[in-house]
Order: C-alpha cells, then structure tokens, then sequence
C-alpha cells in the first residue's frame, strides 16, 4: 500500500487514495489492531498548535487530511499533494459503506435527537452492520463515566465521537482502553449532517474542496471566525514554516 505519512505544521497527517486507506483500515481491525482516527484540517492545526492537551491528545491517532488548507500545505512544503481528501464527513460513510461484514456502530455527539437520526440514515447506507447505540453529547463531566461504561457494554466495533475538535480526540484518548472499540474516530458535523439538521454543499464545492465556502455564506456569524481569520492565520503559518 502506498500510504504516506506528511509533517503538516508539526502534525503527521497520512496520505493514501481513499480505496487503499479503507482497505488499510479493516485490515488493522481485521489483525486486532485498535485505532484512534481523526482529521485534520486548517481549524484543527491551528488548534493543534495552540492547545498542548489537543496536541498530546493526538499521539497515538491516525490522521488524516481534511480540506483544500492542508492540501496547500502539503505542496508548499512537501512538494506534493494528498491524492483524496479524506474528509470524516465523506470517508466514514464510504468506508462503512464499502465494508461488507458486518460491524457494530455506537453514535455519541449532538444534540438531542441527532445521533437517533444519524442512526437512521446509516441503516440505510450500510444495512450490513447494525447500530449497537447511540446518545446525544450533551452531557455534564459528571456523566462521562456512565456514557463510557454504555460504550463498552454495547461491545461496539466503531465509535463515532462528534463533540467537535479538539473536545472529541481528548474524550477518545483519555478513554481509549476502557471504551474497548476497535475504532473510535472523531467525525466533527457528521453526525448533523447525516440527520439532516445540518445541509451539505453541493457537489462541486465539495469536490473543490471549497465546502468551507457553502458552510461560511450559510452560517457567516458563527463561522466567520474559524474560516476568515483561522484560513489566514493557518496559510502564514505554512508560509511562514516554508
């Protein structure tokens, strides 16, 4: 397999066409290798590079690209480009998709109703595995434990964590032995988008990698922060690293 591993900005993204990073991915699961996954995008590094408990947190996970920010990133300082963008909210789907026997799913994040929902629609892509729980995000510290005994004792195969970065690798690298998957993966909006509450970008925004675009215009007052201000300030950094 030609999997590739690229420093972006001090973080070690892997690189690999989507077909080879899931086949990649089952058959660790398949030799009983657990895995942490997560993804990283602009947002995610510049958060990476400020917050030393996200960055430790990482330690131990399979990263992946996310966007066209760390695509630039890799052909300004490595000369090369990531041949997929595997972002969550496109790979989770593809890879359980694609994985024809049979696995057990547990769905935590969002608000109330949306991991159910979520649920629902991944019945419909992927009838093959079946849905071993799911439960909102919200929930006090206090709870933390009892959510992550439920985890265990539904004896999923795949976790998918949405609580946003970094508050998701954190809450998968502090309870990584006890939740007892053998993937837990931090899927950011995923799980909004699956149910629906939350609309995708057209296909050709997407396939830019110009998604960030659809989701600024939809929603400028929550996210002209994360992309304006955090889309610069991740392209100096590059530049500056260059």
């Amino acid at each position: 397999m030609s999997l590739v591993t690229l420093d972006i900005l001090g973080v070690p993204v892997t690189s690999a066409p989507m077909p080879e990073m899931i086949a990649h991915l089952n058959a660790q699961m398949g030799a009983g290798r657990r895995l942490k996954l997560a993804f990283l995008n602009a947002h995610a590094s510049n958060l990476a590079a400020k917050d030393a408990a996200f960055r430790a947190a990482l330690d131990g996970f399979l990263i992946l690209n996310d966007g066209v920010g760390v695509d630039i990133a890799a052909r300004r300082l490595h000369r090369v480009r990531f041949p997929d963008n595997l972002n969550g909210t496109d790979f989770v789907p593809a890879w359980l998709q694609q994985t024809k026997a049979p696995l057990r799913l547990y769905l935590l994040g969002g608000r109330e109703g949306v991991a159910g929902e979520a649920a629902e629609r991944l019945r419909a892509l992927a009838p093959q595995h079946v849905i071993a729980g799911a439960a909102n995000g919200y929930f006090p510290p206090e709870k933390t434990g009892e959510i992550v005994a439920a985890v265990a004792a539904a004896e999923a195969d795949i976790l998918l964590v949405a609580f946003g970065n970094p508050a998701q690798e954190i809450f998968i690298a502090r309870h990584f032995d006890a939740l007892g998957v053998k993937a837990a993966v931090g899927v950011g909006a995923l799980l909004d988008f699956l149910s629906g509450r939350v609309v995708r970008a057209p296909g050709f925004f997407r396939k830019a990698r110009l998604e960030w675009v659809w989701r600024l215009a939809r929603e400028p007052g929550r996210l002209w922060r994360r992309y304006l201000l955090g889309n610069s300030q991740f392209l100096w950094r590059v530049i500056r690293r260059r």
